[in-house]
């Protein structure tokens, strides 16, 4: 009898699992590019070149380069390009043009302005000077990248800066910024010999889909060319990151990436543009500035310095789909053995809906895990970045463990009285307990990402994946063992009218297309409606 009765949670257990398998069968599905980004017949015209890595960053003024760390990556950079661009003469960068001119390299050299006028003196000195050094290496001077988007000079002063620079150097020069501000400020041009304009369709002001992007810096770079005859437009950053959160229907990733700088170059190729990628290596210092996204735009990996895709490799977002998969086929059959396990030592026999609970709950936990521990590995920064994904990492994987004991004993899901309430609330299973802790570090998480989205959006991630694998344990053993008495505890209607209010805010400012905002906010609801539905029963004397 027992064996007959363990059929139906072997048979979900088998369907489980197959679901999971074809679910990471799609997600690893890859894309086969006409052009590969690093093509070993056809080095790139530029790229962006900054020499930080690790903790390394320029925000930090005692930051200083060494000559070999720069030396090896130029070795590796004068492979699939014939040119660099840099931004500043800092933190040892002033080092690239004579390290560059032995491999061949030309450079494109920055020079880094603000609102300090000592510094960018300094700035201007140390360029005009390496560009006498170095004439042969030394193709051009960019004077000032985007210091009129962050607003640290005023356009009389940089057309100023440019003549200075332009009286001391036979160098053509040229200022950078966002293609919108050359628009903006068209007496720019007569001071520049060329123009430098940066189209980065991810971070538009109506974000553009990678489906659409080389066709988007195409357009933007002849409607340009109208705008100011007579003079080059050169494409100084262009490109997509690989990671980070989606902006409207503009999703960062490794799939995304490849075919857009693919397209971009091909075009370029076609339409006899010159293009400066943005940029050679991944930069976690950025995301500093930026958020996660910001530190993923490299075709290069920061920390191994290899690329991201190899020729003739086909480029999958979860290269170590199987492995991820496998990690979720163990946490089903973990959550499987432990509703089990629970069933065999309870005097009562559950019903299909309680075993359907465990099936949805393992399944929707198998699928995500990947998902999940990717997302928690490239978008934890800090500390404090770590200990927040990571509990709810861990939180994510002990709810439907911890839900499939409570189904088969016919548990409620507790509620935060009998965690911190007062005695005649609190419960002493242990099991108990840590069901409530992993529901309170869940709403805690999910409250401040929800805030967080609600008054400071622009560069946070979406938690769509830790978030539903466990909010769906919740959910589910609300609906299947909630208390048919008891009182509405307060903590859970706030929290629960918090979240809901976050979401119609953040559903409207994030648009329809952006996929990630829509199911962290049906998570944000689906958690909202457990909380709200809670009731805290007293112990019995």
């Amino acid at each position: 009898m027992e064996l007959i009765s363990l059929r139906t949670p072997l048979a979900l257990f088998v369907i489980s699992l197959c679901a999971i398998a074809a679910v990471w069968w799609w997600l690893a599905t890859p894309i086969h590019l006409v052009r590969a980004p690093i093509d070993p017949n056809a080095k790139l015209q530029c790229v962006s070149y900054a020499p930080f890595r690790g903790a390394q960053t320029p925000l930090v003024e005692t930051t200083h380069i060494t000559t070999a760390q720069i030396a090896e990556d130029l070795a590796q950079l004068a492979k699939v390009t014939d040119c660099v661009r840099t931004y500043s003469v800092e933190n040892g960068v002033d080092q690239v043009p004579a390290l560059a001119a032995k491999l061949g390299l030309k450079v494109i050299q920055g020079i880094w302005l603000g609102s300090n006028r000592q510094r960018n003196a300094a700035q201007i000195g140390t360029a005009v000077q390496l560009a006498r050094n170095y004439p042969g290496t030394i193709t051009a001077l960019v004077v000032g990248n985007e210091v009129l988007l962050r607003g640290e000079m005023t356009v009389a002063d940089l057309v100023a800066n440019i003549r200075i620079v332009k009286a001391q150097t036979a160098v053509p020069v040229t200022y950078a910024d966002v293609w919108e501000f050359w628009l903006k400020n068209r007496e720019i041009y007569d001071a520049v010999d060329f123009v430098t304009i940066h189209i980065l369709p991810y971070w538009e002001d109506f974000p553009i889909k990678a489906k659409f992007a080389a066709s988007h810096v195409d357009s933007i770079r002849k409607r340009m060319a109208v705008s100011f005859p007579g003079k080059e437009i050169l494409i100084g950053e262009t490109g997509w990151p690989s990671q980070g959160r989606m902006r409207e229907g503009a999703l960062p990733s490794r799939t995304s990436q490849a075919l857009v700088v693919s397209e971009i170059l091909d075009t370029a190729k076609r339409e006899g543009f010159r293009v400066n990628l943005i940029e050679a290596y991944d930069q976690p210092w950025k995301r500093q500035l930026e958020g996660t996204v910001g530190g993923y735009w490299g075709l290069f990996d920061a920390f191994q310095r290899v690329v991201k895709y190899p020729p003739g490799t086909a480029v999958s977002n979860f290269p170590s789909w199987k492995l991820q998969m496998a990690g979720g086929m163990i946490l089903c059959a973990v959550t499987f053995i432990v509703a089990i396990a629970t069933f065999r030592r309870r005097p009562w026999k559950p019903g299909f809906l309680a075993w359907l609970t465990v099936a949805i709950s393992a399944t929707t936990a198998g699928c995500l895990l990947g998902i999940a521990a990717d997302k928690m590995f490239y978008e934890s920064y800090g500390i404090g970045g770590w200990l927040k994904w990571g509990a709810l990492l861990t939180a994510a994987i002990l709810s439907p463990v911890l839900c499939a004991n409570a189904v088969m004993a016919g548990r409620p899901l507790p509620t935060f009285l009998e965690l911190l309430g007062p005695r005649d609330f609190r419960n002493r299973s242990t099991l108990t307990i840590l069901l409530a802790l992993v529901l309170a570090v869940t709403t805690v998480i999910a409250a401040e990402t929800a805030l967080g989205f609600t008054f400071d959006p622009r560069y946070r991630d979406f938690p769509y994946a830790a978030l539903t694998m466990a909010v769906v344990p919740f959910l589910s053993l609300m609906v299947l063992n909630r208390p048919q008495t008891g009182v509405r505890p307060i903590a859970e209607s706030v929290f629960a009218g918090l979240l809901a209010a976050c979401t119609v805010f953040i559903a409207i400012n994030e648009g329809r297309d952006n996929w990630q905002s829509l199911w962290t906010c049906a998570m944000y609801l689906l958690l909202a409606l457990t909380l709200w539905r809670a009731r805290a029963v007293q112990n019995p004397e």
